[in-house]
């Protein structure tokens, strides 16, 4: 009996001593009696992608107010007083039209006084063609010397250059008179009135300014390193504010030079506006849709992280969850994808989507797509 009770007491001493033992070795691991392993993540099929290849059309935009080049200004071209206006802010006008009046009384007194001097140039030169007529039968008959001959041809020359200079004179007041009225030069809509009925005007002084709405041009300043991807007679499209559909426009022309101080060169876009939907000074956005003749790898914006400037990448490998950091390239903002420059292959299982509490090494399982 008393070896019985021996070996039972040594059977409980090795049986305690592997127990702490095996208390150690959970310890050195980090793990607690009692824990349960990981959980296995499982994503669904259509949580996880492969990068795909498609073409990514280049895109440049910018924006900018609505301008009329067709914008002319009426101003008086003497010293008046404006006696009426026909036309108010608004108003359609065509060219030729009359816009209202203008009093030139002082005009045509002008215009009388230079019709005058016009008639004292002729009667002088009248008068000295006679004294030339008389001084050179007196020269053919020796009875004067050709000197003074010289002398009466020189007066004959000034009184021919007075009498033009007047005429040029009365010509001028004559065009003023004619521009003085006021009169559309071109057809349009009134966008301004700059004076009021009886009002002393001077001249050159703006009284109306009209819009010509037929065709807008759109100028904006796109960066130097874009600019070369750019040509006139492009197709661009105008998303106007307050229009619920873009429009088409056409680059016209581009900017020899950057802006100065900037890197930016100007382009103008011009808009067909026939209907005069649009107004000179509302906002419009422009967009350039560049073709691409390359398959670019890529992935939804979606599956891309960016942390610290990095891009970054949740890939499933070898049944584990794998950080990845790629360089990307060109954003196609209408699909939603980015290009993939470096640091995945066209068979590497990404996460379609951002989640949260992610840990790289973590085992992870892509469910079967279910049957229908």
């Amino acid at each position: 009996m008393r070896k019985q009770w021996l070996l039972g007491g040594i059977a409980a001493v090795l049986l305690a001593a592997g127990a702490i033992g095996a208390v150690k070795v959970l310890a050195s691991r980090g793990d607690k009696p009692g824990d349960k392993p990981p959980a296995m993540l499982e994503f669904l099929s259509t949580e996880v992608i492969m990068p795909i290849l498609v073409s990514m059309p280049g895109q440049i935009e910018f924006s900018g107010p609505l301008v009329a080049p067709g914008t002319v200004i009426v101003r008086a071209k003497s010293a008046a007083t404006l006696l009426s206006l026909s036309v108010q802010e608004g108003s359609r006008v065509k060219a030729g039209q009359s816009l209202g009046q203008v009093d030139m009384e002082e005009l045509r007194y002008r215009i009388a006084e230079r019709s005058a001097g016009v008639a004292a140039a002729q009667a002088q030169m009248q008068q000295a063609e006679r004294q030339f007529k008389a001084s050179q039968g007196l020269a053919e008959q020796n009875f004067i010397a050709s000197t003074a001959l010289d002398t009466v041809r020189a007066s004959l020359e000034a009184a021919r250059g007075q009498l033009l200079a007047a005429q040029a004179q009365w010509d001028s007041a004559q065009v003023t008179l004619r521009q003085a009225a006021l009169v559309a030069p071109i057809s349009g809509v009134v966008s301004k009135r700059h004076a009021l009925p009886g009002e002393k005007l001077a001249p050159e002084q703006q009284i109306l300014s009209i819009v010509d709405l037929s065709r807008l041009e759109l100028a904006g300043l796109v960066g130097t390193h874009e600019v070369s991807r750019l040509q006139a007679g492009m197709v661009v499209q105008v998303q106007v504010e307050g229009a619920l559909t873009e429009v088409e426009a056409r680059i016209s022309r581009i900017a020899p030079a950057a802006e100065p101080g900037t890197r930016s060169i100007g382009v103008t876009l011009e808009l067909s506006n026939p209907n005069e939907q649009f107004r000179a000074g509302q906002y419009a956005s422009a967009k350039v849709l560049l073709p691409d003749s390359t398959q670019r790898m890529t992935l939804p914006e979606s599956a891309v992280n960016t942390i610290s400037g990095q891009s970054q990448v949740w890939l499933i490998e070898n049944g584990a969850l794998l950080r990845r950091i790629i360089s990307t390239g060109r954003r196609d903002q209408r699909e939603g994808r980015i290009e993939v420059l470096r640091g995945l292959t066209e068979k590497d299982q990404v996460l379609a989507a951002r989640f949260d509490n992610l840990r790289e090494g973590a085992k992870a399982l892509v469910l079967a797509k279910a049957k229908s």
